[in-house]
């Protein structure tokens, strides 16, 4: 569980230098961590697709094969799924308790961890993230999820005061709870099956699909793809 280590701790570091900074992020440091975000994401996120592929030309085609086709089904089935919409819903709703606030007042503590909680245990990259360090001990995902929770927790402690930090413990929960039910049930099987590249291929692409959004590339709904992890490993066994 280091990945959701890190994460809680980045948004309880994160709300710490909030309230002690008392200011917003000047653009050119909004700049500076978007780009090295980015960076980051597209790097992991490829070296865990890349490590991922093995074996001759054709094992490999046939693996990129199965990612693509883990994709495509994916994001049929979370289309039909509506789980974009559900995420874009949980961030009109955040929206709207930021509008709500009056200028020169904060809003409630309650209102800013529910704000918070929401959004960070949405988070696709969060459960992309809990499922790759269960399953093969990847953290780094969840290494982007915990400096981008950061920065948006000392952006939110400006308006709903030190409540948004308490937001770190559904998301140690929700987080937690995927990775040691990987770790314990999924992984094993996986591993007895030789399954896990298969999902690492995919898990590594949606990372970097991440990066994308990030650096502001192209708009990509991301939540319509996580059915790809269950897919992923399906279709790997049944092409063998």
């Amino acid at each position: 569980m280091i990945g959701t280590a890190l994460n809680v701790a980045g948004i309880l570091v994160g709300g710490v230098v909030g309230l002690v900074r008392r200011k917003p992020l000047s653009r050119v440091n909004e700049s500076f961590f978007k780009v090295g975000l980015g960076v980051f994401t597209v790097f992991y996120g490829l070296r865990l697709t890349w490590m991922s592929l093995n074996g001759t030309l054709f094992q490999v085609s046939k693996q990129l094969l199965v990612a693509v086709l883990a994709l495509m089904l994916g994001k049929t089935v979370g289309h039909l799924l509506r789980l974009q919409k559900v995420s874009n819903r949980l961030g009109r709703q955040a929206r709207e308790h930021i509008g709500a606030i009056q200028p020169g007042t904060t809003g409630s503590l309650s209102a800013g961890f529910k704000t918070c909680a929401a959004l960070f245990c949405a988070a696709p990259l969060g459960l992309v993230g809990a499922v790759q360090d269960g399953i093969s001990d990847y953290y780094y995902p969840l290494v982007v999820k915990a400096v981008m929770d950061g920065l948006a927790t000392m952006g939110f402690v400006l308006l709903f005061r030190w409540g948004v930090m308490l937001s770190a413990l559904p998301v140690l929960v929700v987080q937690g709870s995927t990775t040691l039910l990987c770790a314990q049930f999924i992984r094993p099987f996986l591993e007895s099956h030789s399954l896990v590249d298969s999902v690492n291929a995919v898990g590594g692409l949606l990372v970097f699909t991440v990066s994308l959004v990030i650096l502001e590339l192209k708009k990509i709904e991301l939540a319509d793809y996580l059915p790809s992890l269950v897919f992923a490993p399906l279709i790997a066994w049944m092409t063998r």
